[in-house]
């Protein structure tokens, strides 16, 4: 290990804070302790992260315990940071109107790698969060409503906008981006659903650059005024998603999208990341993906809800039934993740049309049910926990790269390294 932590101390503090106090003797003893609130932490944990008198400052603040007695100090600071940076606020306020530009200009705010910009995502991200909370718990209107898609949107506490999230994996050349436009446009037929789609393109392992094709597959959904479509490059994030792809997620919640469909680059077996942010999983095979073996091999089929093999169609056809057969004979042999849904297998055509219909029959029965049992609300605490620690451990392994200390001790250790010493 590079860098040997002497001591770790961890101990609660008044009203629910969390000290956190790390030092390192192997490298440095001038390494900065880091101290951070956890309220602030659920929410955005980087901006809030205070450093000794000796450390570099990003704009930070300070908190105490005696704060937390009437309001959040983490919602009073971000709502004066703020009020401090009108830009900012009418980013969010374009964002909460549906507005798709801000939309756009906030992901790329996100996404950027620039502490300052990075500073500025949190306090948006918190505020856009406690809008959509303070909306939930002033909101008469019913808290259960359907729309003409059959799409019934419950408004809870830990899903306060009644959103509903969709991962789509599968193989490259599965079709995945074709059967996004085909179904997104099958949703927004009708005017009161509104569909957002996150589709993740891979970076050059050589050049970090990124075509950022898939929104060329969907030019009619990319045109409709109740979608929105954004691609984004992985920068060599594994796992076919991005670093920021729950962040993203959180702001086109806040902008009233009721679908969100997150599609990830074209992966592997192993490649199961864009689990730990959606509410199902959706796996896109091609006809003749192998025979029932292959169905059986664990990873990503274990973890799919829903099986579609794509590309129904034609020639094709009798070879997606045959698949379709094998992939539910196969599924029976597994251990599904839920005792109340058995995950099925079906065939449908990006090309025709043909099948669409029943998936999103699929996708809403999946959703009925996981609601009314209650999975839904507890895979959701699930994944803003490990959000949570992700951001974590992120923010704690950047500030020790980033001390000129670690940087010289970790330049003579990879010198030792590549020597073989």
């Amino acid at each position: 290990a590079v860098v040997s932590t002497q001591s770790t101390g961890i101990k609660m503090l008044q009203k629910g804070c969390v000290a956190v106090s790390i030092s390192s003797s192997s490298i440095t003893s001038k390494l900065p302790s880091l101290t951070l609130s956890l309220p602030h932490l659920l929410s955005r944990a980087p901006t809030i992260i205070r450093h000794s008198k000796n450390a570099p400052s990003y704009h930070s603040r300070s908190f105490s315990s005696s704060s937390f007695s009437n309001k959040p100090q983490s919602e009073l600071s971000v709502q004066s940071n703020m009020e401090h940076d009108p830009q900012l606020l009418n980013l969010a306020n374009g964002i909460l109107n549906g507005d798709r530009v801000s939309l756009s200009r906030a992901i790329t705010l996100v996404e950027s790698s620039r502490r300052d910009h990075q500073v500025k995502a949190g306090n948006l991200l918190t505020y856009i969060m406690q809008k959509n909370k303070h909306n939930f718990l002033n909101n008469h209107t019913p808290q259960s409503t359907t729309d003409s898609t059959g799409f019934k949107k419950n408004l809870t506490l830990s899903n306060p906008t009644g959103s509903f999230r969709i991962g789509i994996s599968g193989p490259p050349g599965a079709g995945k981006s074709s059967f996004i436009e085909t179904f997104g446009t099958f949703l927004t037929k009708n005017q009161d659903h509104k569909i957002a789609v996150l589709a993740i393109d891979p970076s050059s392992t050589r050049t970090g650059g990124s075509i950022l094709g898939d929104k060329t597959r969907m030019q009619e959904l990319s045109k409709h005024e109740n979608a929105f479509v954004r691609p984004s490059a992985s920068r060599g994030t594994l796992g076919g998603i991005t670093r920021n792809t729950s962040d993203s997620i959180l702001l086109c919640e806040g902008a009233g999208y009721n679908t969100i469909i997150v599609e990830t680059v074209g992966v592997g077996q192993s490649e199961v990341s864009v689990e730990d942010m959606v509410d199902m999983l959706v796996l896109i095979v091609p006809p003749a993906n192998g025979d029932e073996l292959q169905g059986l091999k664990k990873g990503i089929v274990e973890l799919a809800d829903l099986i579609i093999v794509n590309k129904a169609d034609g020639e094709l056809l009798n070879q997606a039934n045959l698949a379709a057969f094998e992939y539910r004979s196969a599924l029976k042999l597994l251990h599904p993740k839920s005792p109340l849904w058995i995950p099925k297998a079906i065939t449908c055509s990006s090309l025709t049309g043909t099948g669409i219909e029943k998936v999103w029959e699929i996708i809403l029965s999946f959703k009925d049910t996981m609601e009314k049992s209650g999975e839904l609300g507890a895979k959701r605490a699930d994944q803003r926990n490990n959000w949570m620690w992700k951001i974590f451990n992120d923010e704690i392994v950047s500030r020790v790269l980033s001390n000129e200390a670690v940087k010289r001790e970790l330049s003579s250790l990879e010198q030792k390294v590549q020597s073989g010493v």
